[in-house]
């Protein structure tokens, strides 16, 4: 267990950077720039034009019927500012759906459901890069067990464990 917990830090701290970049926040929201229909919930998804796992997660949004509009930049940090996510809970990109934020590799079935429920809340997480996560596998390497958090205003709890 402490190997493996060893492994997704290295894994987070080596990947991370290639994601984000660090700069001043957004003067102006990010904001979603494509709508939702009723069978096709649409995404933005904000994300480092250098990260390869977030451009795999997009493929895997559009194959459970998502609409992803992609907006790369350097900056993916001032997004997660502007939405006040905390540190604990980032990831590599982040997306906005129906005026929630969706951090990290997400699956979009859970996705779905937040969006069904419609729970008070600023979005869900999976925080870091956990293996075998939407946009993370690994051939020939199981996939890590992990959490989808739910993030509201006081604090985050689990959502989904996978």
């Amino acid at each position: 267990m402490k190997r493996r917990l060893f492994l997704a830090s290295l894994a987070l701290v080596l990947l991370l950077p290639a994601c984000t970049a660090d700069s001043a926040p957004a003067d102006e929201a990010p904001t979603a720039i494509v709508s939702s229909t009723e069978s096709s919930p649409a995404i933005t998804v904000y994300k480092s034009p250098t990260c390869g796992c977030c451009s795999l997660w997009v493929e895997h949004l559009e194959a459970n019927d998502f609409t992803v509009q992609v907006v790369e930049m350097d900056n993916v940090n001032s997004v997660k500012e502007y939405y006040r996510i905390p540190s604990e809970l980032m990831a590599c990109h982040t997306g906005i759906v129906d005026g929630y934020v969706i951090e990290g590799h997400v699956p979009a079935d859970d996705i779905k459901r937040l969006l069904e429920e419609r729970p008070e809340a600023i979005g869900l997480s999976v925080p870091g890069m956990p293996i075998g996560s939407p946009g993370m596998e690994v051939e020939g390497r199981p996939a890590d067990n992990y959490d989808v958090m739910l993030i509201t205003e006081g604090g985050s709890s689990v959502f989904a464990s996978h």
